[in-house]
C-alpha cells in the first residue's frame, strides 16, 4: 500500500468500507456545493460504483478522520479513473496533496500508468492539481435545460420503437453501452456483473430508468439511463445510438422520452453531461441545452 499520509496533527486514516458510503457522499456534497453552488452526487452514486464485483473497496480507497468525522477521501476506482474530496471546512491543511501523492502511489502499485480524476475548472482542487503538475486531458460539461423549456421532438423513423428495457434487454444493452462509448473513451471494458450493479442495481433504480430503441429487428441500438436525482431533476446519466443507426434522429428522441419520463414523476429539471471526446456538446446547445458547470479531467504519470 502507499506510504502512510504525512496529515496534520490529530487527523488519522483508514481504508474505507461500503458502510461509510454515506460520510463519503456528505465531504463530496460539501465540495460540490463550495465549488460549483449545487450538490449533484447521491449516496446511491457511491454505492452503485462500489458494489461491482470487480472493486474492492478496503484496497482501492482511503479516508482521513477528524475523530470519527471523515473530512477527505480518495479513491482508484478502475484502471486510470481515481476521485478525491476534502471538506471545505479542511482546506489548506495538505490534505489534498497528500491524497494526490496516494492516488498516485495506489495506481502504480495496480500497474495502471496514468491516473485523472475530475474537478471543477477553476476550483481549488483544480489550481492544487495543476500546481502538482497534473495535466488536463478533456474537458466536461453539465449541461441543462432552461425551465419550462423542452427539447423539439423528433420521430422516430418507420421500423424504430421506443421502450423501457425489460430484463430480458439487459445484456443487449449493456453490450452496446460497451461498444459506444469505447469508442472514444481510453479504459478497459466493463464486465456486465459490473454493469448489473451499477445500473440495475443501483439503489432506487427502477425499470422506468433504462429506456431503448429498437429497429425493425427487436434488435436494441439506442439507450438512454435517466435519474430522478433528490433534487428534482432527471439526469441522462447514458445516452448510446450503434454507429450503424446514427443521424436518424434515435438519440434525440431518446432525450424527449427521457426527460418526459423524469417530468412525470415530478422532475422540475432536466440536465446531462458530455466532454470534448464525443463532440456532442454542439449537439445539446442546438436542441436548447446551456451549460451550467465546467469541468476539467486531470491525469498525471504515476512516475512522475
Amino acid at each position: 500500500m502507499p506510504a502512510p499520509l504525512a496529515l496534520p496533527p490529530g487527523l488519522t486514516q483508514r481504508a474505507l468500507t461500503l458502510a461509510d458510503a454515506a460520510a463519503v457522499t456528505a465531504v463530496m456534497a460539501a465540495q460540490e456545493l463550495h465549488d460549483v453552488g449545487e450538490v449533484v452526487i447521491e449516496e446511491a452514486d457511491i454505492v452503485a460504483d462500489w458494489q461491482r464485483p470487480s472493486y474492492d473497496v478496503a484496497q482501492g480507497t482511503v479516508g482521513v478522520f477528524d475523530d470519527d468525522l471523515l473530512v477527505g477521501y480518495a479513491e482508484v476506482g478502475g484502471g486510470d479513473r481515481g476521485d478525491a474530496a476534502v471538506h471545505p471546512d479542511h482546506r489548506g491543511r495538505g490534505i489534498g496533496t497528500e491524497l494526490a501523492r496516494w492516488l498516485r502511489e495506489r495506481a502504480g502499485e495496480q500497474g495502471t500508468p496514468v491516473i485523472g480524476m475530475p474537478v471543477p475548472q477553476g476550483s481549488a482542487g483544480d489550481r492544487l492539481l495543476a500546481d502538482l503538475g497534473w495535466h488536463v486531458r478533456w474537458t466536461s460539461w453539465v449541461l441543462g435545460l432552461p425551465e419550462g423549456a423542452t427539447i423539439p421532438e423528433r420521430p422516430l423513423p418507420a421500423g424504430y420503437a421506443l421502450r423501457e428495457a425489460a430484463p430480458a434487454d439487459h445484456q443487449a444493452v449493456w453490450a452496446l453501452n460497451e461498444d459506444a462509448f469505447l469508442e472514444w473513451s481510453e479504459r478497459e471494458r466493463q464486465d456486465f456483473a459490473d454493469w448489473q450493479a451499477s445500473v440495475p442495481g443501483r439503489p432506487g433504480f427502477e425499470p422506468w430508468n433504462l429506456r431503448i430503441v429498437t429497429d425493425a429487428s427487436s434488435v436494441v441500438v439506442a439507450l438512454a439511463l435517466v435519474l430522478l436525482t433528490e433534487g428534482g431533476e432527471a439526469y441522462v446519466d447514458r445516452l448510446a445510438t450503434h454507429a450503424d443507426h446514427r443521424g436518424r434522429g434515435l438519440a434525440q428522441a431518446l432525450l424527449v422520452d427521457a426527460f418526459a419520463a423524469g417530468r412525470e414523476r415530478g422532475a422540475r429539471r432536466s440536465a446531462l453531461s458530455t466532454d470534448s471526446r464525443t463532440g456532442a456538446l454542439g449537439l445539446y446547445e442546438k436542441v436548447g441545452m446551456t451549460v451550467t458547470s465546467t469541468w476539467v479531467n486531470r491525469a498525471i504519470a504515476v512516475g512522475a
